[in-house]
């Protein structure tokens, strides 16, 4: 991942309360749901319900890549399911060990613990655009699954298609450079999973979000 110490020293003001908006090289701009991500109190019963369907089926070893400040990670720890968080983010990895939940700092595509070994990896809230190639992405979290293991993706809208595009990171303080960034509309899941090994078992659509079971062959 090309994600350098401005972008993550931004990132981490964002965990910390500081407004966070994400710019696209196109002009949209919206701002970061760090709430969402934290799964506080006032989040809405669909965002709940999308954290429920991402984390029901998991009942073995599962790793949550891009796992933000862990509240999939917490979920699962209290339901005695081995997990392990992975993010680049030192403040989102301090912040899910304070919450109780085994998180390292990482770049997914570096080396991880138990490679080809986990039942469940999760890859939630857009993070199958991590590094701009969502190929090598679905790729990698592919090869962290044993034979039959489930990789749990959410997907964006319905006719996005795949679109590779740079973005950066904004606070009243100023912006981040720019750094690859894919969307991946769910209707793609098919094809992009059996191009890395992976075939579709279920689609679930809350409040216009996707979240995908894809088998590893």
């Amino acid at each position: 991942m090309l994600v350098g110490a401005a972008e993550l020293d931004i990132y981490a003001r964002a965990l910390a309360g500081e407004k966070c908006w994400l710019q696209t090289a196109a002009g949209v701009r919206q701002q970061l749901p760090t709430r969402r991500w934290f799964g506080l109190a006032d989040i809405t019963a669909s965002d709940r319900s999308v954290d429920d369907e991402l984390t029901r089926h998991c009942d073995g070893p599962t790793v949550d890549l891009g796992c933000g400040p862990g509240r999939l990670v917490d979920r699962l720890v209290r339901r005695g399911i081995t997990t392990l968080g992975v993010d680049i983010s030192p403040m989102a990895v301090a912040v899910t060990r304070m919450r109780g939940g085994p998180a390292i700092q990482r770049d997914m595509f570096a080396a991880l613990p138990g490679a080809g070994r986990w039942s469940y990896a999760i890859l939630a809230d857009g993070n199958i655009g991590i590094g701009g190639d969502p190929h090598r992405t679905l790729r990698r979290t592919r090869s962290l699954l044993h034979e039959g293991g489930v990789a749990v993706v959410e997907f964006g809208s319905r006719g996005t298609g795949i679109v590779s595009s740079p973005i950066r990171l904004e606070t009243a303080a100023g912006f981040s450079p720019w750094y690859p960034w894919a969307t991946v509309g769910v209707e793609c899941a098919q094809r992009l999973g059996a191009a890395v090994g992976l075939r579709v078992l279920r689609e679930v659509e809350i409040a216009g979000r996707h979240i995908v079971c894809l088998a590893a062959a």
